[in-house]
């Protein structure tokens, strides 16, 4: 199990309801760890709708995921 910090922007702040928060995983991925967070948030976007970052760099999503990284989800943005 590891522990990572994860941060929420948009539509998933919305429907996580928390900004960040720190989370202990068994997600080896950040796949794995965005559908997780699917299932337990019920977030509403599929995975190929949302970028995720590790440590401040975009990844792929088969990304191996360590103990204590920051993890963010992008959703879409929309603009005006």
């Amino acid at each position: 199990m590891i522990t990572v910090n994860i941060q929420y922007f948009a539509i998933l702040r919305e429907q996580r309801g928390l900004a960040h928060e720190t989370l202990a995983t068994h997600a080896a991925t950040a796949a794995a760890l965005y559908e997780e967070l699917r299932d337990r948030y019920g977030f509403t976007l599929p995975r190929d709708r949302v970028r995720a970052a590790v440590n401040e760099e975009f990844v792929a999503w088969e990304t191996p995921l360590r103990d204590g990284q920051k993890v963010v989800f992008i959703p879409p943005v929309a603009g005006g």
